[in-house]
């Protein structure tokens, strides 16, 4: 394989850029991208490519590139398809880096734009010169003053530099965010629109933004990915660093997959999978590209907090209900002051509005001095304490309260946001947030979507822990034939059960194991056997057993399946207790996952699950329990005797390292129901399925 002429670094920082399609005319792209270069001070050498005009905005001007002298770098090409094959032939001949593609109709567009795609493959990679799209926007790196993209959105004063690194695969969305986060006062190290990442793709630059000194944060859209493997080391490298990474990724539905397809020709993959592994490598997940860039700048701006507890201050009482009422909801916590600081602010405000959240209209009638600043000081100082949360509503003195109320926020040094309620009657106070640095946000959504990204990223720093292969696994995997026997080497209890073909063998394994006994239909195909009505419980009895066989025998001939009827299996009755769900599956581009939630016949119904890439810590399969709705049922609930939750812990720690040594053998196995005991009476996996590659 031929080595690239330039590193993703020197891509980024180029001597000389060569514009094919280059022109005075801004209406036209290869216009714009000039006009750019030269307006934002781009300190190389500026190549124009017209074979019509000798010299554009004062710079000599080629037919060819081959004509031009040599040293090119970086090429961007905004020419029609018809031009752009022999445009590259030229940029390899003249030993140019890398190609920025903004041409269209390629693989995202047909068949024919896949084969020519191809083709402009076959032209760099033998020249070792690197390609950025088809179909992009280009690149921006306000810190070495590079504009190489045509949109109208840098058509200004300058470019804003930043400490986040933006990686995107829609390069409307890129330009869009760069502009936006400029009208917010947040600025980028480097912007990157990769379009069909047909060479250089998301990881490239994720890799160059680990070790880029410039770059504190990354931000990055993603559509799909084409080396998952190396997502996830570079989002590993990225925790390492101490970097927070946050993805907007598309796909979550069926309709989100197929526009990401139609789009830039993306595998979207399995939402759910990429989820568990992004948790799992400190990646936060947003819904919304604004909010990303908003999280990004509050996670640079407050890199830790003392405690996860959120402290109000409000001059509206109204507004604080409402604020205390949207944190839960968004999961997040109100702060509880200690008796020291309700005892401060009670020498300021009213008994109802001494505590958090404060409000401010309560001044007591002694108070004849604005207690804004100091009772916000009191309430900064408490220990739980961890954010200050403004809530802007009108007040006396707006402009001057607001004011003091920033200072002391700052003053305390803890994190500090403001949500701005009014219209135009809060354009002073929105000046004074923006000339303190403050930042603020003008509707209570848009503040608890950044919040809840910030927070998701304070909790996986703090929950980071290895997975410990438990004791007691089996140093080789066992023969893959009997689930049960496999499923109980690795320490997960498994009913005594007996398949039969007749019922005589039915009624001697039921007298064999021990009544009571479940009987189970076997039929070939059908994995919920409670849909046919081919699970039979508490039979205490040989007769049991015989009306429960035949039962089953006419269920299944009910419904047509008699042919794949090959018996049944009886079973040990066990206690009834809450149903559970674990799950090992392999996904396709990250590999085992495990998965736990509410099991039996709730699992479609409740959709109550959680899932991580596999092998799971410990720590980390307790959150996974506990952060399932129906935890609470596993806890002493409604006289109901709590269950053997270390047994669950247990049970899917030793499922994800049986996921880690069955390797490429297994698709999916499923333990459905794992019933949980009494504290100290363990798990039983009542119900096994498995489905093996190579259909072993």
């Amino acid at each position: 394989m031929i080595a690239p002429r330039l590193s993703v670094r020197q891509i980024l920082h180029p001597r000389a850029v060569a514009v094919f399609g280059a022109s005075e005319d801004r209406t036209k792209f290869g216009g714009r991208i000039i006009h750019f270069l030269i307006q934002h001070g781009f300190p190389g050498r500026i190549v124009p490519i017209n074979p019509r005009r000798k010299e554009i905005l004062g710079h000599p001007a080629f037919g060819s590139l081959t004509d031009a002298p040599p040293g090119v770098e970086v090429a961007i090409l905004a020419v029609p398809v018809s031009q752009l094959l022999p445009a590259l032939e030229q940029c390899a001949a003249a030993g140019v880096g890398c190609c920025v593609i903004i041409t269209t109709g390629f693989a995202e567009a047909d068949e024919a734009g896949a084969e020519l795609q191809q083709r402009v493959l076959d032209i760099a990679q033998p020249a070792g010169m690197r390609i950025v799209g088809p179909n992009c926007m280009g690149l921006i790196n306000p810190g070495a003053q590079l504009a190489l993209c045509s949109s109208i959105v840098l058509d200004t004063e300058r470019l804003m530099t930043g400490r986040i690194g933006l990686v995107s695969q829609s390069g409307a969305l890129m330009v869009s965010m760069f502009d936006r986060a400029a009208g917010e006062g947040i600025g980028f190290s480097a912007a990157i629109s990769l379009g069909n990442q047909s060479d250089l793709e998301i990881c490239d630059f994720l890799e160059y933004f680990v070790e880029d000194p410039a770059t504190d944060a990354l931000c990055v859209y993603i559509e799909g990915l084409r080396d998952p493997a190396r997502f996830v080391r570079a989002a590993a490298a990225c925790k390492r660093a101490g970097k927070p990474m946050i993805v907007v990724k598309t796909g979550k539905t069926d309709d989100g997959v197929r526009a990401a397809r139609s789009h830039t020709a993306s595998l979207a993959g399995s939402y759910d999978a990429f989820a568990a592994v992004c948790r799992a490598n400190g990646v936060v997940l947003v819904d919304d590209p604004v909010t990303m860039i908003r999280v990004a700048d509050l996670l640079l701006r407050y890199p830790h907090l003392t405690s996860d507890g959120i402290g109000i201050v409000s001059g509206s009482g109204g507004g604080n209900g409402i604020m205390v009422d949207r944190l839960a909801g968004a999961g997040l916590r109100l702060a509880r002051t200690s008796a020291a600081t309700r005892a401060v602010l009670g020498e300021m405000l009213l008994p109802p509005q001494a505590d958090n959240p404060v409000d401010l209209g309560g001044r007591l009638p002694s108070q004849s001095d604005d207690v804004a600043g100091p009772a916000l000081r009191a309430l900064a100082a408490d220990p739980d304490v961890g954010m200050t949360l403004l809530y802007v509503a009108t007040m006396p003195g707006f402009e001057a309260r607001i004011r003091a109320l920033t200072q002391a926020a700052l003053d305390s040094g803890k994190p500090v946001v403001a949500v701005v309620l009014p219209g135009p009657a809060a354009e002073k106070p929105r000046a004074v947030l923006r000339e303190m640095n403050c930042p603020y946000f003008d509707s209570a959504e848009d503040l608890l979507a950044a919040l809840r990204g910030m927070f998701d990223h304070y909790r996986i720093a703090a929950n980071a822990d290895a997975p410990q292969r438990p004791e007691g696994l089996p140093a080789a995997v066992p023969p893959l034939g009997d689930l049960s026997k496999l499923v109980a080497a690795y320490g997960i209890a498994v009913p005594q059960a007996i398949p039969c073909a007749t019922l005589d063998q039915a009624i001697a394994a039921a007298s064999m194991i021990g009544f009571p006994v479940v009987l189970k239909g076997s039929v070939t195909g059908v994995t919920h056997k409670t849909e046919l009505q081919a699970v039979k419980l508490g039979l205490k009895t040989t007769v049991d057993v015989e009306v429960a066989w035949l039962d089953i025998v006419a269920s299944v001939a009910a419904h047509g399946l008699t042919d794949a009827f090959t018996g049944c299996i009886v079973q040990e009755q066990v206690t009834p207790g809450p149903e559970l769900l674990l799950s090992i599956r392999r996904d396709p581009q990250f590999g085992p996952l495990v998965m736990v939630g509410a099991g039996g016949t709730l699992v479609e119904l409740l959709h109550d699950v959680a899932s991580a890439p596999a092998p799971v810590s410990h720590d980390t399969a307790q959150r996974m329990v506990r952060g399932l709705r129906i935890a609470r049922l596993l806890d002493a609930w409604r006289g109901n005797p709590a269950r053997d939750m270390e047994a669950i812990v247990d049970a899917l720690v030793r499922l994800s390292w049986l996921a880690i040594d069955l390797g490429e053998s297994l698709i999916d196995l499923e333990i459905n129901p794992l019933i949980a005991g009494t504290v100290g009476a363990g798990v039983r996996a009542v119900d096994l399925r498995a489905e093996w590659a190579g259909g072993q």
